[in-house]
């Protein structure tokens, strides 16, 4: 960041009229206050012919950046420290790591010095070569390493020209940008700022769960909203609902301080009991995990409540898009997380890859959410199925992680992963110095094949997991992600309702744990009907815990049971929302 490339540049003017905008809300509060509007300047660069003399300086050039840049990242690597601890400093090393990937460095200088190509035009094709494959991505976490990976190519481009760290801004002021980096985020924070809105990001981005851990609020995923504020904007940002309002009208800012003042008030009787076991009104307890995509989350379980780990991402250890990480890169993950929640359970799912997932196919596929994806890639390439697999319980030292696999279909293929944890864990016993135990298997239900072996699936393993958001996707053949029948992804269908009724019934009959880790499983409103189902353990976002416990408190069983079976016997999604909503506010 500097005083050239993030300037405030005139807006034109808008009227003071009250505008309500919707985004994504990546971390929690609502704020008022003035805009500052922190917008980047393109790069200027110098273009000129290359020769002998000049490809050799142009190389030092990029060589220098890349110190430069390292320099900058360890600059805010140590302020990271000082303000979260050491959660999110990893994050800074990575991409000091990839400044000295040596891979990188060989391939830009020798097409700067074959191509005769100046420094900035080469790292902008082979940064972009990249940020292309995580932006096709279908999956939001890919799309939001993108924002990561542009800010490492932007901060290169920057120092080319030997243009000075710069982060100064105004006390208190809501800070809006097309993007931000979690670099930005960190060094902006220093001046107190009340919030964050951007055009890009999504709620798994590094930018939202950076600002959650400062608590403070940000709304991401607002389009253009940049191009319509201007500095000085009297704002308000609700990072609960995604919303942002220009220039309020003096109700609205009423309102939304006596929101603030009452959701105030509900975190603090929250906060008291998110730390104690939630039990329902006629004591039966329930357990709350937590759904995280990095290992820098662990340390927040414990205050939030939760009680473990019940889905783990793991493929969130990929690196640009494709690369695999190393056996010995996911044992020490893996360990480090096991070590810091144990005794608390650690539920990792195997690498959900392909497809929509990541560019991994040779083959670009029509339809990637019906084609190579999950178990069945990993089935295909067991080179990474097995590194992965004995990794795991090589991390099991202390006996508390259990592996899920994804996408199951067959009982073939749990049989196929169960062969592979028992080959790796007989050789890893016989090693001089081994310590491990064996993890427990467990599968994702989220496809209707699933569903109807779910009386074979719950008696040959540990516990299911049910994915509520590709169930009821595969279900309705709606893809979630297609805008144009979004409208019809509907979770409180009533075929979706009976599944999930079968499938936790089934589960309980056949003394298999069962859990959700789908949306659906933070919804309040699901909240009673998967009680009264038999559910009794959920995984979900860590923030929706302390509410969640709260609200379980407020209900009996047998309460839950008559609502489940009045749900059942209905026959609209409509009719299904209004009987919940009716048992939610008589309660």
């Amino acid at each position: 960041m500097n005083s050239r490339s993030r300037a405030m540049k005139p807006l034109p003017a808008l009227q003071d009229t009250e505008a309500t905008y919707l985004g994504i809300g990546g971390s929690r509060g609502i704020t008022i206050g003035e805009c500052y509007a922190f917008i980047k300047e393109e790069s200027k660069h110098e273009i000129r012919e290359l020769n002998d003399k000049n490809t050799s300086e142009e190389i030092e050039r990029f060589l220098s950046a890349l110190k430069r840049s390292e320099h900058e990242l360890q600059k805010i690597e140590r302020v990271t420290i000082r303000k979260l601890g050491k959660s999110y400093s990893n994050l800074f090393q990575a991409q000091i790591m990839i400044l000295h990937d040596p891979i990188l460095i060989e391939t830009i200088s020798n097409r700067i010095r074959l191509e005769r190509k100046g420094a900035h035009l080469v790292i902008e094709e082979e940064f972009d070569h990249y940020l292309q494959k995580f932006k096709n991505s279908k999956d939001l976490i890919f799309q939001d390493r993108a924002d990561d990976l542009h800010d490492i190519k932007n901060r290169i481009i920057r120092n080319l020209h030997i243009r000075k760290l710069h982060s100064w801004i105004p006390e208190g002021v809501i800070v809006s940008s097309d993007n931000l980096s979690p670099a930005d985020i960190i060094l902006l924070s220093r001046s107190n700022v009340k919030g964050f809105v951007t055009d890009s990001g999504g709620k798994t981005s590094h930018i939202s769960l950076i600002c959650k851990s400062l608590n403070i609020p940000i709304v991401v995923g607002l389009g253009n909203l940049s191009q319509k504020v201007s500095t000085g904007m009297q704002i308000i940002i609700d990072g609960s609902t995604g919303t942002v309002i220009t220039n309020p009208e003096e109700k609205t800012i009423l309102q939304y301080l006596r929101k603030k003042d009452a959701e105030k008030k509900s975190e603090d009787n929250t906060s008291l009991t998110a730390e104690l076991p939630a039990t329902t009104k006629c004591g039966v307890r329930v357990t709350f995990y937590a759904n995280i995509d990095f290992k820098e989350e662990v340390g927040t379980l414990t205050t939030a409540g939760a009680e473990g780990v019940g889905l783990f991402r793991s493929e969130n250890l990929f690196t640009e898009g494709t690369k695999v990480p190393k056996e010995s890169e996911q044992y020490a993950c893996y360990w480090e997380m096991a070590e810091k929640i144990a005794p608390l359970p650690l539920d990792i799912r195997l690498f959900d890859i392909g497809g929509d997932k990541l560019i991994y196919s040779p083959v670009k596929e029509p339809n990637p959410n019906l084609g190579w994806r999950g178990i069945r890639i990993l089935m295909d390439l067991p080179e990474i199925l097995h590194a992965q697999v004995r990794a795991i319980i090589k991390a099991n030292r202390l006996g508390n992680i259990d592996l899920l696999i994804p996408m199951i279909m067959s009982l073939e293929e749990i049989q196929n992963v169960k062969a592979v944890i028992d080959k790796h864990y007989t050789e890893l016993l016989m090693e001089a110095d081994a310590q491990v135990e064996k993890p427990g298997i467990g599968a994702m239900i989220e496809l209707p094949a699933a569903v109807e072996l779910i009386e074979e699936i719950t008696k040959v393993v540990d516990f299911i997991s049910i994915g509520t958001n590709d169930l009821t996707q595969y279900t309705l053949a709606v893809d979630r992600n297609n805008v144009i029948v979004q409208d019809l992804f509907e979770k409180f269908h009533p075929a979706i309702i009976r599944q999930l009724h079968r499938i936790i019934k089934t589960a309980n009959k056949n003394h298999c744990k069962v859990m959700i880790c789908g949306d659906m499983g933070s919804d309040p409103l699901a909240l009673p009907f998967l009680l009264g189902c038999g559910l009794r353990k959920f995984s979900v976002v860590v923030s929706d815990i302390p509410n969640l416990k709260s609200m379980v408190s407020h209900y009996s069983i047998a309460e839950t049971e008559e609502v489940v079976q009045e749900c059942l016997s209905l026959n609209t999604s409509k009719a299904i929302k209004v009987c919940l909503e009716t048992f939610q506010a008589a309660h």
